[in-house]
This record gives C-alpha cells, sequence and structure tokens, in this order.
C-alpha cells in the first residue's frame, strides 16, 4: 500500500528565523513534497530552501511585498482562502496564516503561535506607528472571525511548546498535542565570523520586533559597559535599537549559519528578555556547550534548564537581566551536560515523529 501524498504549507519565507528552520525540517521529514506560501525572496531566507520545490501565490509577483512581507497583511487572508492544496496530507506550519488553505484531505496544523497582532495586540504593537495599530484595529475582527474558522478546518493541531499548546486552548478551544522542534544550526558545520570579534561576548538572536524586548537587552548592556553584547536579527525596531545601542553593543543585520556558528562558539552566553513561543536559540546555544541567560516565560521553560543549561530572571527589564547575567557568569558550566541536553532536542527525532504523526 502506497503512503498518502503530502503537501506543506508556510505563511511566507522572506526571513531566517525559527519558523522558517522548522518549515526546513518538515521539507526533510516530507522530501518529495512541495511547500506552498505566499511570498518568497530567496535572499532574505534559509538558502537551502532554494533546493525544495516551493509554490508561491500570486501575492509573489510583487516585489515590494516580498521585500516588505507586513504590507501584504490584508491580503494574506484571501490570498490563503483561495489556495486550494490536492494533497491526503496538507501539513501547514503557520503563524497566523498558512492555515487558512482549502483542501480535500487531510489537514494537520504546526502551529508556532496564534497570531500575535490579533491576540497579544497590546505587547506585539508596542512602539509602532499610531496608523499601523489603527489599521490593524480596523482589520481585527473581520480577521479574528476568519482565523477562528481557519483553525476549526483543520483534523489536528500540534504545538511547538506547552506555552503555545495552552495559547491553542485559550484561542481556539482545541486541545494541541506538543511537538518541540529541532536546533538546526548543526555544531559540526563551518564557521566564518561575521564580523571583527573577539570571544567572550554575549549573544542576543531575535527578530528585532517590540515584543522580543531587545530593547530591555541593549539598555542592560548600556549599564554594563565593560560586557560586550552582539546582537543578531532584522526587522522593524532595528533603527530605535540603533540609537539606544551603547558602544559596547554590535549589532548584525544578516548572518549565514557559518556565521551563526562562530558566534555560538565563541559567546559567552545567550541572552534574552523576549516571550518567545518556543524559544530556539537557547538550544542552538545549548548545542555549542554554551548556557543562556533568560526569561522566566513562555517556550524558554520547555527549552532551559534553571541551574543546568541557564539561568532565568523574573522580570523583562534591565535590572533583573543584568542580575542574572551577573549569576551566569560567576558560576562553573558543564558544556558536555549543556550539549546532551540539547541533543534531546534533535532534528531526526522531529522527523520521525512528525512522519508518524502523519503517516500514521
Amino acid at each position: 500500500m502506497s503512503e498518502p501524498t503530502v503537501a506543506l504549507v508556510h505563511d511566507y519565507l522572506t526571513q531566517r528565523g525559527g519558523a522558517e528552520r522548522v518549515a526546513l525540517s518538515m521539507t526533510k521529514a516530507f522530501p518529495e513534497a512541495p511547500l506552498y506560501t505566499s511570498l518568497y525572496q530567496p535572499d532574505t531566507t534559509l538558502p537551502e530552501f532554494g533546493d525544495v520545490d516551493v509554490r508561491t501565490l500570486a501575492l509573489n509577483r510583487a516585489p515590494a511585498l516580498r521585500r516588505h512581507h507586513r504590507w501584504a497583511l490584508p491580503l494574506l487572508a484571501p490570498a490563503f482562502s483561495r489556495l486550494e492544496v490536492r494533497a491526503d496530507v496538507v501539513v501547514c506550519s503557520s503563524s497566523g496564516w498558512a492555515h487558512g488553505v482549502r483542501t480535500g484531505g487531510a489537514k494537520i496544523v504546526y502551529c508556532h503561535s496564534p497570531a500575535k497582532w490579533l491576540y497579544e495586540t497590546r505587547r506585539y504593537l508596542r512602539h509602532r506607528p499610531l496608523t499601523v495599530r489603527l489599521a490593524l484595529a480596523g482589520l481585527a475582527g473581520p480577521l479574528r472571525a476568519w482565523d477562528g474558522r481557519a483553525a476549526a478546518s483543520a483534523q489536528l493541531y500540534l504545538a511547538n511548546s506547552r506555552a503555545v499548546r495552552d495559547e491553542i486552548r485559550r484561542v481556539y478551544g482545541i486541545d494541541a498535542s506538543v511537538l518541540p522542534p529541532p536546533p538546526t544550526v548543526d555544531p559540526a558545520g563551518p564557521r566564518v565570523p561575521p564580523a571583527p570579534l573577539d570571544a567572550g561576548f554575549h549573544l542576543c538572536v531575535s527578530r528585532l520586533l517590540p515584543y522580543k524586548n531587545v530593547d530591555v537587552v541593549v539598555e542592560a548592556f548600556r549599564e554594563m559597559p565593560d560586557e560586550r553584547l552582539v546582537v543578531v536579527g532584522a526587522g522593524p525596531d532595528r533603527a530605535r535599537l540603533r540609537r539606544r545601542a551603547g558602544r559596547n553593543v554590535t549589532m548584525l543585520e544578516r548572518v549565514s549559519d557559518e556565521g551563526l556558528r562562530w558566534l555560538y562558539a565563541h559567546c559567552a552566553a545567550l541572552v534574552s528578555a523576549a516571550y518567545e513561543d518556543f524559544g530556539l536559540a537557547p538550544l542552538e546555544a545549548a548545542s555549542f556547550g554554551r548556557p543562556a541567560v533568560t526569561l522566566r516565560a513562555g517556550g524558554f521553560l520547555d527549552t532551559v534548564v534553571e541551574g543546568e543549561t541557564g539561568v532565568f530572571f523574573d522580570e523583562p527589564e534591565p535590572g533583573a537581566l543584568s542580575q542574572a547575567l551577573a549569576a551566569a557568569m560567576s558560576r562553573c558550566w558543564d558544556p558536555q551536560r549543556i550539549r546532551a541536553h540539547a541533543e534531546g532536542f534533535s532534528e531526526e527525532r522531529f522527523i520521525a515523529q512528525l512522519r508518524q504523526i502523519v503517516l500514521g
């Protein structure tokens, strides 16, 4: 008996974030499956998608939308609603859009998070222009109704963490199973310094969005001029963060995996004050034997073991982060034990579990 046909759907391929890395792992689980997405900009996302059968929507014909995917927000719900994917099983990698596709087969949604701009508007829209907030306020009602219908059309929901599982239950009333994604920056790969840096800096890897609280990290290092911080990420908060950053902060916008490997291998610790849905960066750092200093919230509760692989702080405030960083620097960490923790989230495990769920 032949295996059921599988197709994959992802919101958009315009960034180099955790959701894109999960989508790439899904293509390894189902190498024959096409990957449908709204927008695909090869030079700003992971280069490995060049080897994937990526199929885009009509929106992709607009270069401005490929470069600024947030401009497409009013168009994404109707665009995905018009997309009909023919396969026995459709796996949607979704943070707000991909789960809206139509299919005659089974629909499985791997949810990175219910749409933050709909359900966490105060946190998500912090520091955004008034025009953006007013525009989203006008769209929120119809989009919530569309989002609820899209979620209800799925036969199965998977969550990347316990925090997202709880949010799925709160927002949709759906009970989801937890399938943690893997760290996919392989420590065995080549390492190339992305900038002239000396080892021993602290590292923050994040999209530069208000709810990621990178400003808290930057402000904490203004109060610690003898410590160095490297921030890796792109996003609309970049200009504001540059203005606030002290001389001990280096900001790098787009870094290859070779560069990320070098940064993880040479940093003292990974630092984050974000409300993360999963918390992939601490696992990537752990793969290199490096501890993490993170907010005690969200997905970090699944990926950081306090006192073993990292240190928590309780509020997204510079002072709390500074104290936690001092505590982390005073400890003697066991790199082998930290790496062993990361190995429990391997890509091989993720692929095997996803195939079992999808193929039965």
